[in-house]
């Protein structure tokens, strides 16, 4: 097993420190995934890390926050105390490992091609007739997996698996709806064939990380929501907000 000393110096990270980091800063650890976090200018940003950021400062706890692969970031999140990854979709499979802080957003997972593409499957159980890209350690990984798909093709991250799908070393991939609609923003090549789930995306906390913190980060969520802030912060992204909003 990779000691957590070991994925830390691993991970091609960029350290992004809320004031002086010390043992008992809370230590967020993502990926780049955009609208929802992403490095911009040499800031972290995006529709979750403005969320974070607010719930911080109304909180008042200090905390740092680093970019690096997702496999990684996830891995650290669950072994190291004081650890937490976002944006980490709520599922079955996490909800022992972690301590949750939800919802950053609520959004469907599609299944994508590229454009152009004869490929059209009418269902997810037609879909499992073609080769699906995923990135290691994502949880769509663990719902291709638990659909029985038979042909999932493993890549290290997001962009890498678009490349796959461009080049035609992959046949359909699963992808947030509020990314995809950034791709679509940018003029990327791709097109929605299905919805593969409906997600929850969420703070998750090492258990180790007491109690009281949880609360507190999960309250101040709570004021965010009910007074509008999260839905103004998805508008400064162009996030929509149908699928979005709490239900």
């Amino acid at each position: 097993m990779i000691s957590a000393r070991a994925l830390t110096g691993l991970a091609l990270a960029f350290t992004l420190a809320a004031g002086t980091a010390s043992a008992t800063d809370i230590r967020f650890v993502t990926e780049t995934y955009p609208p929802l976090n992403y490095i911009e200018d040499g800031q972290v940003k995006g529709a979750s890390m403005d969320q974070i950021r607010l719930i911080m400062k109304n909180a008042e706890l200090p905390y740092s926050v680093e970019i690096m692969p997702w496999a990684r970031a996830l891995a650290l999140a669950e072994i190291e105390p004081e650890f937490c990854v976002f944006s980490a979709v709520h599922n079955a499979e996490r909800d022992r490992n972690f301590k949750w802080v939800e919802p950053l957003m609520k959004s469907r997972t599609l299944l994508i091609r590229k454009q152009g593409s004869k490929i059209a499957p009418k269902s997810l159980e037609e879909a499992k007739a073609y080769t699906i890209g995923t990135q290691r350690g994502d949880f769509t990984h663990d719902i291709l997996k638990r659909n029985n798909f038979p042909k999932i093709d493993l890549a290290t991250d997001l962009d890498l698996g678009l490349k796959k799908l461009a080049s035609g070393r992959i046949d359909l991939m699963p992808i947030s709806e509020k990314y995809y609609e950034k791709l679509k923003r940018d003029g990327a090549p791709v097109e929605s064939v299905l919805t593969l789930a409906e997600s929850t995306y969420s703070i998750a906390c090492n258990r180790n990380v007491p109690d009281a913190t949880i609360t507190r980060m999960q309250q101040e969520l709570d004021k965010l929501i009910a007074d509008g802030t999260q839905h103004q912060i998805f508008d400064v992204y162009g996030v929509s907000t149908e699928e979005s909003a709490v239900k």
